[in-house]
C-alpha cells in the first residue's frame, strides 16, 4: 500500500519489467530445450477440469492469505516468518535445481547430479538469507527471481485453458480479497512484517503473487504460442500495471492483477488467433 500523496511514474515499471525478464528468460530455456513437463493442475483438461483448477488455486490463495492474516493478528509473527522462510527454502530450491538443470544442458555442460544439488541448496539458502538478514534491495531480488522463475513454471506446466480460467479466477478473486478479504486486512497492517512475500519499490508494495502471475501469463504465452504472444502479452501487462498505479494515486490501495491480467489475455489472444 501506498504512502499518501503517491503518483503513478513509469519507474513503477521497473520491478514489473524486471519479473518478465526472468519469467520469459526461465520460459525461454524451456522452450530452447523443448522439455515436456507432465501438467501439475490436479484435474484433467477434460469437461469441468478446468473450471476445478481454477477454483483450486482460488482457495490456495485465499486461505495462504487468510493463515497469514490470522497469525498476524494473534502476533504470531515467528510462527509466520517461519512458515514464509521454510516455503521460501522450498520453493527456491526446487526451481534452482530444475533451472540450472535446463542451464547446463543448454550449455552442453555435464554435471553431476550432486553438484546440481549442492549448487540448489546454496541457492536456496542464500535466498533465504537474503531475505531475512538483508536490506530492502536483496529482498526484492530475490522476490523478483521467485515471482518470475515461478510463474515460468507454472505457464509451462498447467495446460491453456485451465491457465486461462486461473489467470481470470484469480483476478476476481484478487478485487474480493483487497477489498474484502485478508489481502487488503494485511496491507493494512503492513507488508513490511511480511519479509518475502512482496517488493517494495519507492513507496509502493508490489505482491509476490502479481508477480508470479504476470509472469506464468507470458511465459505460457511464449511456450504455447511463440514470441509475439509473449511479447505482446507482456506490453499488456505493463500498460495495464500502469493503470492500476494510475487508479493507486486516487485510493491509496488497488488490486495488482485484474488490469494487467485482462489486459495480457486479450493481447495474447489477438496474437494467437489473428496472427499478429
Amino acid at each position: 500500500m501506498a504512502e499518501k500523496p503517491f503518483k503513478a511514474d513509469p519507474a513503477y515499471l521497473v520491478p514489473i519489467v524486471a519479473s518478465l525478464a526472468v519469467g520469459i528468460l526461465c520460459s525461454f530455456l524451456f522452450y530452447y530445450t523443448e522439455v515436456k513437463l507432465e501438467p501439475i493442475t490436479p484435474a484433467p483438461e477434460e469437461g469441468l477440469g478446468p473450471m476445478s483448477n481454477a477454483l483450486f488455486f482460488v482457495l490456495m490463495m485465499a486461505a495462504g492469505a487468510t493463515i497469514m492474516y490470522f497469525l498476524l493478528k494473534r502476533k504470531g509473527v515467528f510462527s509466520l516468518k517461519l512458515i514464509i522462510g521454510t516455503a521460501l527454502i522450498l520453493i527456491s530450491f526446487f526451481l534452482s535445481l530444475i533451472y540450472f538443470d535446463l542451464l547446463f544442458y543448454t550449455l552442453r555442460l555435464a554435471v553431476d547430479l550432486r553438484i546440481l544439488f549442492l549448487i540448489a541448496f546454496v541457492t536456496a539458502f542464500l535466498a533465504v538469507i537474503s531475505v531475512f538478514k538483508f536490506g530492502k534491495l536483496q529482498r526484492g531480488i530475490v522476490v523478483l527471481l521467485v515471482g518470475g522463475g515461478l510463474g515460468a513454471f507454472l505457464g509451462v506446466t498447467i495446460p491453456t485453458l485451465s491457465a486461462i480460467l486461473i489467470l481470470a479466477a484469480l483476478a476476481i478473486y484478487d478485487i474480493l480479497a483487497v477489498y474484502r478479504g485478508p489481502v487488503g486486512k494485511l496491507a493494512q497492517e503492513g507488508l513490511e512484517k511480511l519479509p518475502g512475500v512482496s517488493l517494495e519499490f519507492k513507496d509502493v508494495h508490489i505482491g509476490l503473487g502479481d508477480l508470479t502471475f504476470y509472469s506464468m501469463l507470458v511465459g505460457h504465452a511464449l511456450t504455447n504460442f511463440g514470441w509475439n504472444a509473449c511479447i505482446l502479452s507482456s506490453v499488456g501487462v505493463l500498460v495495464g500495471s500502469y493503470l492500476s498505479f494510475k487508479f493507486l494515486e486516487k485510493k491509496g490501495m488497488f488490486p495488482g492483477l485484474p488490469i494487467p491480467l485482462s489486459l495480457g489475455l486479450t493481447l495474447m489472444f489477438i496474437s494467437s488467433f489473428f496472427g499478429v
